[in-house]
Formats: C-alpha cells, sequence, structure tokens
C-alpha cells in the first residue's frame, strides 16, 4: 500500500493531466440529455478532483530551486527518442493551478445555462482543462506539440457546436490561424532535433550551440505560433470573433488560459533556444507589444459589443505580458507571468458578468442596458470591482503585474515606459465608460427593469474570483515567491550568447 501511494505521489503531473481526461470520457459515454442534473454533478465532481490532484504540486513545491520538479521521465516513441517527459518550475506552477481552478469555474457557470447536449459539453471542457496542463508541464519537444496542438479540438468544437449565430465562422477562424503558425514551430522543431542529434528534450535545446541564422529562423517560426496564441496585433482578429461567438464558458477558458499558452511558449522556448536572436529582435516585439496596448486599447472604446470589449481588452492585456518578457528585466518578466495569472482571473470574471447578463435579457450590446444598479446591485458592485481591476487599480490583481511591467520597461528605456503606461488611462478609459453606460443611470430598457439579482450559484461563483483579485492586488507575495527563482535564472540564461565560440 506504501509503495503504491509513493508512486502515486510521484506522478502528481501525470494525474494533473488525465485525471480531468478520464473524467470528461465518463460524462461523455454515462452523460446524457436525459439525466441533465447527474451529468453536471459528475463533471463538477470531476473538476474538483482534477484541482484536489494539483495542489500537492503547490504544497510540495520548492521554490529555492529553479531545477524541474516532480520529474516524470520513460520512453514513448523509441525510433525518435521521443519521451513522456513532464515537469514543473515555477514558471509553470501557476499555470497548472490556474488551468485546474478555472475549469471548476467553468463548469459552475454552465449549470443552469447549457440544456442541450450537456454531457458533450462538460466533457469538452474536463479533456481541455488536461490538454492545457500537458501543455505547460511537457519537457520533451514532440510531446508539447501534440499537446498545443490538441487544445484546438475541445475549443473548436465547443466555439463550433454551442456558440452564437456565426460561431462556424468563428470556429474556422480561430483554427486555421492557430493551426498555419503551429505548423512552422514543428518544422522548427523537427530541425532543432536533427541538429541536436536526435533528441526532442527541451532542456537540451535550451543548453544547444547554435548560429545566428538558424536563431533568427527558429525565432520567427516560434513567433508565428506564440504570437497568434497570444495574440498579437496583427494576427489577433480572431479572437474578437471567438469570443462573440462562443458560449461564456468558452469565453472564460480562451480568455483566462488559452492566450497563456502563448506566453508561456515564449518563456519556454523562444527566449531560452533563441537567445541572441531574441535580444536582436526584442525592439520588433516591443513594438507590436506597444502597439496592441495602445491601438488595442483605443478599439476597446469604441466597441458597442460588451463581449467585443473585454476581448479587445484581453488583447491589450496581453501586449503588456509580451512586452515585460522582451525588456529582459526581472521586474519585468515576473510583472508578464503576474499579469498573465491576474488576467485569468480578471477577464474570466467580466465575461462571466456578461454571460449572468446575457442569460436574462439576450443581448450583448451595451446599448440595451443601462441602470442595472437598480435591479441588480449585487451584480453591479461585483461588476464595477471587476471593471476596476480590469483598468489596474492599486489594490487589485490587474495592478500588480501592469505596474511591474512599467516599472521593467522604464529601466529598459524611459519612453517605452511612458508609453506602456498609457494603457492604464485608456484601460480606465473603456472600462469605466462600460459600467456608466451598463450599471449606472436610469433604466431605459423594460428588460432591465425585469431582471433578477445573482442567485447562490452566480454569486458563488463571482464571489470566488472577486477574493482571488483581491487576495492578489493585496498580497502577491505567494505568487511572485514561487516564480522569482525560475525567472532569475531563465534570463541568466538568456543574458549569455549561444553563437559557438
Amino acid at each position: 500500500m506504501a509503495s503504491m501511494m509513493a508512486s502515486l505521489s510521484s506522478n502528481w503531473l501525470t494525474l494533473s493531466i488525465f485525471v480531468p481526461i478520464v473524467f470528461g470520457l465518463i460524462v461523455l459515454a454515462f452523460g446524457s440529455d436525459e439525466r441533465p442534473g447527474a451529468t453536471r454533478v459528475l463533471s463538477l465532481i470531476g473538476a474538483i478532483v482534477s484541482f484536489l490532484v494539483t495542489i500537492p504540486l503547490y504544497t510540495g513545491f520548492d521554490a529555492t530551486t529553479a531545477d524541474m520538479q516532480f520529474v516524470e521521465k520513460s520512453v514513448w516513441i523509441p525510433a525518435f527518442a521521443v519521451y513522456y517527459h513532464l515537469g514543473i518550475d515555477g514558471i509553470s506552477l501557476w499555470f497548472v493551478l490556474l488551468t485546474a481552478f478555472i475549469t471548476i469555474i467553468v463548469v459552475m457557470a454552465g449549470w443552469e445555462v447549457i440544456t442541450s447536449r450537456v454531457a458533450q459539453y462538460m466533457a469538452a471542457f474536463l479533456i481541455l482543462s488536461g490538454l492545457m496542463i500537458g501543455v505547460f508541464v511537457a519537457l520533451d519537444g514532440l510531446l508539447f506539440y501534440i499537446f498545443f496542438e490538441a487544445t484546438l479540438i475541445p475549443m473548436y468544437i465547443i466555439v463550433g457546436v454551442w456558440g452564437g449565430p456565426n460561431r462556424v465562422y468563428a470556429a474556422f477562424k480561430f483554427f486555421l490561424y492557430t493551426l498555419m503558425g503551429s505548423l512552422l514551430t514543428l518544422i522548427a522543431f523537427i530541425y532543432l532535433w536533427n541538429v541536436s542529434g536526435g533528441s526532442f528534450d527541451i532542456r537540451t535545446w535550451q543548453m544547444m550551440p547554435l548560429d545566428y541564422a538558424p536563431q533568427v529562423l527558429i525565432f520567427f517560426a516560434f513567433l508565428a505560433a506564440f504570437a497568434v496564441k497570444v495574440p498579437m496585433w496583427p494576427v489577433h482578429t480572431w479572437l474578437p470573433d471567438a469570443h462573440v461567438e462562443a458560449p461564456t464558458g468558452g469565453s472564460v477558458v480562451l480568455a483566462a488560459i488559452m492566450l497563456k499558452l502563448g506566453g508561456y511558449g515564449f518563456l519556454r522556448f523562444s527566449l531560452p533556444i533563441a537567445p541572441d536572436a531574441s535580444h536582436a529582435l526584442s525592439s520588433l516585439v516591443i513594438a507590436l507589444s506597444l502597439i496592441a496596448v495602445i491601438y488595442i486599447g483605443l478599439v476597446a472604446l469604441v466597441q458597442a459589443d460588451m463581449k467585443k470589449l473585454v476581448a479587445y481588452s484581453s488583447i491589450a492585456h496581453m501586449g503588456f505580458v509580451t512586452l515585460g518578457f522582451f525588456v529582459f528585466g526581472e521586474m519585468a518578466v515576473q510583472g508578464g507571468l503576474m499579469q498573465m495569472i491576474s488576467h485569468g482571473f480578471v477577464s474570466g470574471a467580466m465575461f462571466l458578468c456578461i454571460g449572468v447578463l446575457y442569460d436574462r435579457v439576450h443581448s450583448r450590446e451595451i446599448a440595451d442596458y443601462g441602470g442595472v444598479i437598480n435591479t441588480m446591485p449585487r451584480f453591479a458592485a461585483l461588476f464595477v470591482l471587476f471593471s476596476l481591476a480590469n483598468a489596474g487599480l492599486p489594490g487589485t490583481s490587474g495592478f500588480i503585474g501592469e505596474f511591474m511591467v512599467i516599472l521593467g520597461a522604464v529601466k529598459y528605456g524611459f519612453w517605452i515606459g511612458v508609453l506602456a503606461a498609457t494603457a492604464l488611462i485608456l484601460g480606465a478609459a473603456y472600462s469605466l465608460w462600460l459600467v456608466k453606460r451598463v450599471v449606472f443611470g436610469e433604466i431605459g430598457n423594460q428588460h432591465v427593469a425585469e431582471l433578477a439579482d445573482l442567485n447562490k450559484r452566480e454569486f458563488l461563483i463571482l464571489g470566488v474570483l472577486a477574493i482571488a483579485t483581491i487576495w492578489m492586488g493585496v498580497y502577491p507575495a505567494p505568487f511572485t515567491d514561487l516564480t522569482q527563482t525560475s525567472v532569475a535564472d531563465l534570463l541568466q540564461h538568456v543574458a549569455i550568447s549561444k553563437l559557438p565560440q
């Protein structure tokens, strides 16, 4: 028994990946529309168990080392030296926990709203959760690629089946954009496998000397995949479409987790594998990030659809992330990581708030609302809190990441820091203007006059996210302490040239 427990305890990462996938398959096999209640309960149990198996990763994590922890390695495809190789460091740990946590939220969010194909809907999210955790913990290049691509399938189904009227177009656009980018990455992986003497080990790739020309090509190949995923300007156009058409749960997962796969890819691949090219081309990424932060902020201001506004705000916030990564300061990179985690809480909560309104009024148009505070005071209080966090108010999680990135950017170049800081003003402009038009003022619409306030389930979901947002904003130490050593190690690695001497 003890040996069995010991073997289980060493396989926490495998459990984190496969528990939600297995539960997803069980829900798919046994769940049905005849028994929607049982299907929902089973999905919720699956999501909670999936979260519980990730907690030992946090409790057993050693923050003093930058080495990979909880490592698992076994041969998978011997012919090509492909290994089932997993491990986490301070950079990936929080994303695993965030993914598992958001899955519980999503299952609860679709509790009453989803009435057709309940089992398939819940299963898609559980399987997607496992696949996304796989992306964050894979230490083998091919394994990473398979997980990275596989996440497209459940998301494609979620948008394409339970989405809005233009769902098929949005799903196709999302799929093709991300697939096209990823194909170049696969070519880069095969090249690295060839150069490294037949190894897919990501750590081997990170240590390997490379000439400048291959580094540049590899950097652009990675940029193609990860920039689409983040998404960076100008390859961002799929995101507003996907968000508008996706069901609420799809939007939450897309904003909270899926966009982070791109940011994570930059830290795991682009920077350590091609450090010389990263330094040489950093001005390109910084320029694209600043365009995303400022221009997309202005685009968000003129949106008439609530979901579109929050989708564009996501692109602007992710611009902060890529900016933080490419100014190569410890403060800025940590700020980028904090921004990713915070954005998971805040944008997820924003989409849930919009979902709450949509379920009642069946409209996402800002013009159809006004005076919501008169009929839904509890909802209005939470919506205002998340909008302020979205604007980067001190005391909320939104402030931590943005402040750290701006500090790091000022160190790198004063004017870059100033331009980045304008985003705080734009963020406040579109977030508060949204609140002013939706929440405050007189009731202008009959539907709004008939609205019922949050029920217990909705209040619980938004309340938990509100606590997470404030906790991270007031006390960010648990988040920053675990990432610090890994970030310092990464920047040390990136500072050393890999050009053959």
